[in-house]
């Protein structure tokens, strides 16, 4: 671990580990096989190593926060709705970010004191297709202009105030558009996991005063060399190109038929002008406002974490 003069502490994976204390592994072999992605070998040594002692962390600070709306509570005399912790995750395209947040999701929901844990990505609050054609912003899709800020924040604003329901657009990745008349609602859990591209966005100077972190009880940010990004990501667009792009009704259905060649220059294109330059230009100079970061070697597995101080 780093000496307490930097912004973070810096932990190599093995000290990180160790931070697990008695923490119990809840998962199974079984288990992951339903929450790995498409393209992630992840094992259960990862969920020790990485998982549980960030489970162990997050559980003390839930306890801690659920404790302090008590005492204010008590303090005012006054009876507040449930208000749940917000966990905010954020990482580029291709560098596992949903895997991340359903193990994550998993794990929390093992602990006695918040049972019940939801998660919504950001992809629900994308602009429809149609109005992406309308603003000429098609190929920015991911972008932060493609996004219904307004409406994420509102939902946000929903889900800390207590209400009953809250609901967030449901988003298909078959079709890559927003499902029409279907929602993810979210009924006053525990913990709610955001996880999204650029959740740690700020805009710029002058922008809007209210930002979708300043929701965030606790953020993460999953870390890599673009390099490494950017191989995950054409491995996975091959993978797709196999499975889901086979599905006649999938938006990239006509990639199914590309041979190998083809396929690789394709996703090394599509990271060239969208991915990578999203991920340089708005996503990666986010990363110093997380809370904590995760850096991943090139087989996927985290090989440094940093926490920052409090």
């Amino acid at each position: 671990m780093t000496d307490a003069t930097g912004r973070y502490l810096k932990f190599g994976r093995d000290e990180w580990a160790d931070l697990r204390a008695t923490t119990p592994l809840t998962l199974g072999e079984h288990d992951l096989d339903s929450l790995r992605g498409i393209n992630e070998s992840i094992d259960l040594d990862e969920v020790a190593a990485v998982y549980l002692p960030l489970t162990r962390l997050l559980n003390l600070y839930v306890s801690a926060t659920q404790q302090l709306h008590r005492v204010s509570g008590e303090f005012l005399g006054t009876s507040s709705p449930k208000v749940p912790y917000i966990i905010g995750i954020a990482g580029s395209v291709a560098v596992g970010k949903s895997t991340f947040a359903r193990i994550l999701q998993a794990l929390l929901a093992r602990w006695p004191d918040h049972p019940k844990v939801d998660l919504v990505t950001t992809d629900g609050f994308l602009y429809p297709n149609k109005v992406l054609d309308e603003r000429g912003i098609m190929n920015r899709k991911g972008f932060p202009e493609s996004y219904d800020t307004r409406r994420l924040l509102q939902f946000l604003r929903e889900v800390k105030s207590g209400v009953a329901v809250a609901s967030a657009p449901l988003y298909s990745h078959v079709v890559y558009d927003i499902v029409e008349g279907q929602t993810v609602d979210v009924s006053q859990p525990d913990i709610v996991i955001l996880e999204g591209l650029n959740v740690l966005q700020v805009g710029p100077p002058g922008a809007a005063a209210e930002f979708v972190s300043d929701y965030f009880d606790f953020s993460i940010y999953l870390d890599a060399d673009e390099a490494h990004i950017e191989e995950w990501y054409v491995q996975r667009f091959m993978k797709l190109r196999d499975t889901i792009f086979q599905n006649p009704d999938s938006f990239f259905r006509h990639y199914a038929d590309l041979s190998h060649d083809e396929a690789v220059d394709v996703a090394k294109l599509i990271w060239r002008e969208i991915n990578g330059k999203n991920l340089r230009e708005n996503i990666a100079p986010t990363k110093s406002r997380a809370a904590l970061l995760l850096l991943k070697g090139p087989d996927h597995r985290v090989t440094e974490v940093s926490l920052r101080r409090l």
